[in-house]
Parts: structure tokens; sequence; C-alpha cells
């Protein structure tokens, strides 16, 4: 008889997750571009910065008319948005063909819309009808761009997502879904898959640093030197938060059957103001972390899982915003002020072409695939969902029985 095969579930999901076979190819980091302040430049004066910078990805949160007509043939890639109070109706296909045709026909391609992000940290509010309704209005959305005969395989449609939809993150390899939100959050991965969008998460380092001072080491936030940690599981070391917190989010959808979706960071960055309260709100600690996410991401790094796979992240923000309520914190994210000057010098340059010099632009780098974005991505083929369902369901045999 033989003796009890002993399966480790955390490193099986690193073997499957680890695979080298999604590749998609990113070209710089993004960033987000908020309106809520009433100093801000005209928008094609951020354009010219944008530009000037070389960044070519940017996330805004409406579909502003004098914005998406600023961005034409500016080749710079803009992700829109959907406001929650619009997803109801935008489940009525009808309404879908609607919004698509008044707010995406009559600007793409001349203005590269790449994404529709339909709404924002929905599974985490307290609206169970948005929760209900946001599969669906995506569904609309995206049959509306194919009735139309946009290229759904240039926009994807999806939506970004609070860390709090984890029930666990710690080690990143325990990484696993709310159980409340597994029933609602089902049909959305499976709509993510079949179109080969991504999962797009707000990922904010400084919350867990704020709250906890006094347990978290500052430079591992910070992306400084530091010992950092090691998951106890696979074995993996972490020298920084953030990529503990993405490949918490891989091991959480490889759990529920959908480790082939790509993980993208929607929202990440640091204030350079704050309250008494609001510990490590500096201009220094804000240089910091941007700064050395930068230099990170034009070296084209990924997370410990998928060291290979260029991760792919949005800073917030591009201006501080003097409307934003809240704490100071909240009008204080800027890497700009309204009047263009920057919130502190993170050493960004339009000439320079390496991680040493710190410029927003690079060449591109061969990273995690998914079928979202012609520009971004190659297509996840069918035999690579076979295999990942096939893996999977061998993993979940595994932990069921004990061979003898």
């Amino acid at each position: 008889m033989f003796s009890p095969i002993v399966v480790n579930p955390a490193l099986f999901l690193l073997l499957l997750l680890s695979s080298s076979e999604f590749r998609p190819v990113v070209e710089s980091v993004g960033i987000n571009y908020g309106q809520v302040a009433d100093n801000l430049p005209e928008p094609g004066k951020v354009v010219k910065i944008l530009s000037s910078l070389g960044i070519s990805k940017v996330r805004i949160y409406d579909t502003n008319p004098k914005i998406l007509t600023a961005f034409a043939n500016s080749g710079i890639e803009l992700i829109i948005t959907v406001p929650d109070d619009m997803v109801g109706r935008l489940t009525d296909s009808d309404q879908a063909v609607e919004w698509v045709t008044a707010n995406v026909k009559p600007f793409y391609p001349s203005t590269r819309i790449s994404g529709i992000a339909v709404g924002n940290e929905v599974y985490t509010t307290d609206d169970d009808a948005l929760k209900t309704n946001l599969v669906q209005a995506m569904v609309s959305i995206h049959k509306a761009l194919v009735q139309l005969n946009l290229n759904t395989s240039s926009i994807h449609v999806s939506t970004a997502n609070s860390l709090a939809v984890l029930q666990d993150s710690y080690p990143p390899s325990s990484g696993s879904f709310k159980p409340e939100l597994v029933n609602v959050i089902s049909p959305f991965l499976r709509f993510l898959a079949a179109t080969g969008a991504p999962f797009w998460i707000n990922a904010y380092p400084y919350f867990t640093y704020k709250d906890s001072h006094n347990l978290v080491p500052l430079d591992y936030v910070l992306f400084n030197p530091n010992v950092g940690m090691d998951d106890p599981f696979t074995k993996l070391h972490y020298d920084n938060m953030l990529y503990a917190q993405v490949d918490a989010v891989v091991f959480a959808l490889a759990r529920m059957g959908f480790g082939g979706v790509d993980v993208r960071v929607a929202e990440t960055g640091w204030p350079s103001k704050g309250d008494s309260d609001e510990f490590g709100a500096t201009a220094e600690n804000a240089r910091d972390y941007n700064k050395n996410l930068v230099v990170r991401q034009i070296a084209g790094e990924g997370t410990p899982l998928r060291p290979d796979r260029r991760l792919e992240v949005y800073l917030f923000a591009l201006f501080n915003e003097d409307l934003k309520p809240g704490p100071t914190s909240e009008r204080n994210y800027g890497l700009y002020k309204p009047d263009g000057t920057m919130s502190y010098n993170v050493g960004l340059t339009a000439s320079a072409t390496s991680a040493q010099s710190i410029t927003l632009t690079s060449s591109s780098q061969t990273a995690l695939t998914s079928t979202a974005s012609a520009s971004s991505a190659s297509p996840v083929t069918p035999i690579t969902y076979y295999w990942i369902t096939i893996c999977f369901l061998t993993y979940q045999c595994l932990i069921t029985f004990q061979i003898k």
C-alpha cells in the first residue's frame, strides 16, 4: 500500500500560476486623471503634459467629451468609466447601444479607447442591486460594441475592485474571496474569462501602513531596501507590499478556477499631505513610493509569483483634486499641482530611456497574457483555458482524496 500523498495547495497553485504561457506586452506605466476639482488645466494642456512625459495610458472616471476630443490622435490609450448610477440602466440592451453610440463611437478610433470600466469598487458597496446588475450591464455594453462594429479585442469591459473583496490576503498564497461575495462575483469572473478582460484592483499599501504603522515597516511599503517577508507555503520572497497584494488576488482567482484571468492595478498611490492622524502622508514618502514603483515598471518587473510577466499599473493620480471630500490626504494624491508644477520630484523625463534615469516610457516587455487588449496582450487560446481547467480539477481532487 502506498503512503498518502501530501499535497500543498499553495505550491500546486504556484506551479500552475507561474506558467510562462501567458505574456502580454505593456508599453508604459499608466496614470489616473481625476477631475474632482475646479482649477485643473484644460484637457488640451493635460495631453501636452502627458505626451511630454511619454505617458501612454490614462484612466478617467467619466466620459467627458472634452477629454475624449482632446485625446484624439495623441496616441494615448484611454479607459473610460460608466458611473455607478448608470449601471442599472445599462442592463437594458437598447440603453447600452445608446450609451456606446454616444460615448464611444463618435471618438473611436481617433481617441484610443482601450477599456470601459463599469462602476468602481461595486462589490464592496452596500448596494445589492448594483452588485446584481453589474455583470448584465457589462454583457450589454460588450454586445453593443459588437453590434456597432467596434473592436472588442481592443476595448475591454471590466471594473475596478477594492482589495476588501478578499477574505484573506496574508500570506499571499492564502488569498481568497469573501464567502458572501463568491456567488455574486462568479458570473463576473466568467465574463472576464470569456471576453479576455482583466481583473482590475485598487491597491493602496499606504492605507495598511496608516492603520498599522507600528507593525508594518515603512521601507516594505515604499519599495525601499528591506528584509521583506517569505510566504511560508510558496517560499516566495516579497520585498514590497503591493506585489504581495497582487499575488493574493491571483491566488484568490485561481481558487475559484480563474487562474488565467489577468490581474492589473487600476489605482495605487501615496498622498503627499494628510491630517495629523494620517501617518506616513508626506511628500517624501509619496515621492519614494511613486519613484520606486516607476523604476520597477520601467525595468519590466513582475510579481514574485509571475516574475516574467510585467505588472500593469496605473498611478493615482495625475493632479491634486481640491474638491474631493474626506480627509486632507484625499486631495493630495497628485504627482502634479493644478498649475502644472510637480507636487514632488520623482524624476520624470521625456527624453530618458532607462530605469536609472526614470522615464515613464520603456521598450516593450514581456508579461502576463490576457486577451483583453490587442495593444497590451496576446490572445489566450481555448487550449490554454482547457489546461487550466484540467489542472485545477486535478488540484481539487488531490486535496479531496488521499491516494493509497
